[in-house]
């Protein structure tokens, strides 16, 4: 009989690695796995096994039928989910099989999507081995170590598997029967099916309503009055008019009125008021709270800040696990604290001072970073304990540490302090107020190189802070200078990553306070780990586009959530309030059989109230105008804009929807038919490589006589380096050859 050894199953092939560090080796690299004296370590890919496709369970799902729906499987079936999963699938399943194979390690992320990857393939692969779990946060070695010599049974974790198993089915319940009841009821009106789910329809009913706003939104016109004061001594300062407290005048008369009757005359300062006011340091990151900031600092997608966090987990052991929902320590990691503080501090020159104050204190300043009761999985993503070497990290992963540590450091430094000054000045009897506003003590503000006597500077309609020179009050001031400005008011800003990831988070409620966002974190859309493959799946079915930093609904999307209505599937609130549940099913608050039962009733709700509300729906198709070669109408279809239809054969002008990766819209169609190119780049295209980039267009005609659109850009027509050319970005210029010999029977 061999001498037994225990399977270590991991949830990437880089994490299975760095545990053979701490495991007796030496180990044997095989194919799928490495293996040495008492341990076996293999590996998932992510996610191997999924659940099954309706035509498993029965043949007849093969066919898009309403009569058939919902489909609510009695018990879920579970497949291999693709040919390169297969392979490792089945090195995994044969590891599981093995003789001298006693127990099993779950060393998947310690969260409720490692669950639910260990879950699904040990279930798959038949094995009844017993399994014990290892739980990780951080994967320095002595906490690899310290975690393998804690090794828990996984009954612990039932509670977080039930949870797993019903965010999985009831994505699947919910998503395959609304998907399907749409898609049929819609099938003459929408290229391809019409995806919608349990996450993604409230995220993007969250999108398509603010762009709603935008497009209804009508403009007025208003007015500003600023003067430039100078008291004696050349001590100058602005002040903004305000009719009471509204510094927007209707008309320019008005405006004009007020110039008039303060130009160069002698004004008193009326009201002159200073304030202390101090301000915390932030908490500490979660991933949404990190990668709204990378967002908002940097432009970087959900999706981009999160791979450089795992990275920094992954393989530089620089930063802790990053896919966590909680912004708080735990209490028996008091004692890591200024080590950790040292490494970083170790790490780069720039950190050194603030590090050096926090490992100097005699006492750290605990009551917002650490809280038990606020540690679910996993704590806040904060710099490992151990050495960092920050040589090898991208500029990604770079930017992403940088954030991280200066927050670290940040949360044990005390508050900045501010004074707030306010200056009202009368001229003429016209009120003009001033704000001014320095940092007295940097505080927390200093790690990130702020330093005292500098105002930072906020612009609105009340005026800008300034830095004000010493002002008395009663000191009569002259008016140098007076200008009225006329403004417009403007539409609601459209969504950046940053700012839908804190609507996810707070179930489409404006919310800006740390620790109300702490409070309302359970009933959010999602979780933290989901959010950004959220976002980009709305990308990918057409839904949404990305402009830069905004996301911006496409008339696909527009149209599913107005044809939606009020349905609860757009309701941010009630997905949240699921998710909440989840929440409880994982801490063995509510059966997960109860949520079960309520998530198949609203599927059979949800395929009822579309059946009866889509039956007889026909969006008409979009209408261009006319043809710039024979002037017959220009008419959306599915796969382009053109010139004739069935009925109407045209000249056979077409402009494709599909362009490397893209679907062009609506607007960028009429634009070219209009002007022949674009004005400004336009964005979402892929390469081969799948790197996205922008491009100008063009509409052009080839020595054949047909017309296609082509990258109006200078690597385009000459080959040039000034923009991406198509051998980096991989851009096929011309049409595909499927697209250019369409019929015009396919196309329509």
């Amino acid at each position: 009989m061999p001498e037994s050894k225990t399977l270590v199953i991991a949830e990437k092939p880089s994490v299975g690695r760095d545990l053979t560090r701490v495991l007796t080796g030496p180990f044997q690299k095989q194919e799928g796995y490495l293996e040495g004296p008492d341990h076996i370590v293999t590996w998932a890919v992510g996610h191997l096994v999924q659940l099954a496709e309706p035509d498993e369970y029965d043949a007849k799902y093969k066919k898009w039928r309403m009569a058939d729906l919902p489909i609510v499987p009695d018990k879920f079936k579970l497949v291999v989910r693709d040919e390169r999963s297969k392979k490792q699938m089945s090195v995994v399943t044969k590891q599981l099989k093995r003789d001298d194979v006693a127990t099993v390690v779950n060393a998947c992320d310690a969260g409720r999507e490692g669950e639910l990857i260990f879950a699904y393939l040990y279930e798959k692969a038949g094995s009844k081995k017993p399994v014990q779990r290892l739980w990780l946060s951080s994967m320095t070695k002595a906490a690899m170590q310290r975690a393998f010599t804690e090794l828990r049974p996984a009954a612990e974790f039932a509670q977080l598997e039930a949870a797993a198993r019903s965010r999985s089915e009831s994505d699947w319940i919910v998503g395959m029967n609304a998907t399907r009841a749409a898609t049929i009821r819609l099938r003459s009106s929408f290229d391809g099916a019409v995806s919608l789910g349990r996450v993604q329809t409230p995220t993007l009913a969250i999108i398509t309503r603010r762009e709603e706003e935008i497009r209804a939104f009508v403009p007025e016109p208003y007015w500003l009055v600023d003067a430039l004061f100078a008291a004696p001594g050349e001590r100058l300062y602005e002040g903004r008019y305000h009719d009471g407290a509204k510094p927007r005048l209707k008309t320019a008369a008005e405006a004009d009125a007020v110039v008039a009757a303060v130009r160069d005359q002698t004004g008193v300062i009326t009201q002159l008021e200073r304030k202390k006011r101090t301000e915390r340091a932030p908490l500490l990151y979660d991933l949404t709270s990190l990668q709204r900031e990378a967002n908002s600092r940097f432009g970087f997608t959900a999706r981009r800040t999160l791979a450089a966090a795992q990275r920094c987990y992954e393989e530089h052991k620089v930063l802790t696990y990053p896919r966590t929902s909680s912004r708080f320590l735990t209490s028996d990691m008091i004692g890591e604290l200024k080590p950790i503080a040292g490494h970083v501090g170790g790490a780069s020159r720039e950190y050194q001072t603030a590090a050096a104050y926090v490992q100097g204190l005699d006492m750290l300043p605990l009551g917002r970073v650490v809280a038990d009761d606020k540690v679910g999985d996993h704590h806040a993503i904060i710099p490992t304990n151990s050495a960092h070497n920050l040589d090898r990290l991208s500029d990604d992963d770079r930017r992403i540490y940088d954030l991280v540590a200066r927050r670290f450091l940040a949360v044990f430094h005390p508050e900045a302090v501010f004074e707030n000054t306010k200056v009202e000045t009368t001229v003429a009897e016209h009120v003009f107020r001033t704000r001014g506003k320095v940092l007295l003590v940097p505080g927390w503000r200093g790690v990130y190189g702020e330093l005292a006597e500098t105002s930072s500077a906020t612009d609105d309609d009340e005026g800008r802070d300034q830095q004000l020179p010493k002002l008395e009050r009663d000191e009569q001031v002259q008016t140098r200078d007076v200008t009225a400005a006329e403004k417009e008011t403007q539409p609601p800003r459209r969504y950046s990553d940053a700012s839908l990831l804190g609507a996810m988070e707070t179930a489409g409620r404006l919310v800006d306070d740390d620790e109300m966002r702490e409070a309302m974190k359970e009933s959010g859309i999602g979780t933290p780990a989901t959010r950004a493959s959220i976002i980009e799946r709305l990308i990918d079915v057409g839904y949404v586009e990305r402009e830069a930093r905004s996301l911006v609904a496409t008339e696909k999307g527009l149209n599913v959530i107005r044809l939606l209505g009020e349905h609860p599937l757009t309701s941010p609130s009630m997905t949240g309030d699921w998710e909440q549940r989840l929440g409880m099913i994982e801490r063995g608050e509510e059966p997960r059989k109860r949520f079960m039962a309520d998530i198949k009733g609203f599927a059979e709700s949800t395929v009822a109230e579309l059946d009866a509300k889509l039956k007889d729906v026909r969006i008409p198709r979009a209408n261009l105008g006319p043809c710039p070669v024979c002037g017959h109408d220009i008419v959306e279809n599915r796969k382009g804009f053109s010139c004739w239809s069935r009925e109407d054969p045209g000249c056979g002008f077409v402009i494709w929807k599909a362009k490397a990766g893209k679907t062009l819209p609506l607007v960028v169609a009429r634009e070219l038919i209009a002007t022949g190119r674009t004005a400004k780049p336009v964005t979402g295209f892929k390469g081969r490589s799948g790197r996205s980039f922008r491009a100008r267009l063009a509409l052009q005609q080839s020595e054949e006589g047909k017309w296609r659109v082509e990258f109006d850009e200078p690597w385009a027509r000459e080959g040039g380096k000034s923009a991406p050319d198509p051998a980096e970005a991989g851009v096929e210029q011309a049409e595909p050859a499927a697209a250019r010999g369409a019929t015009a029977e396919a196309a329509a």
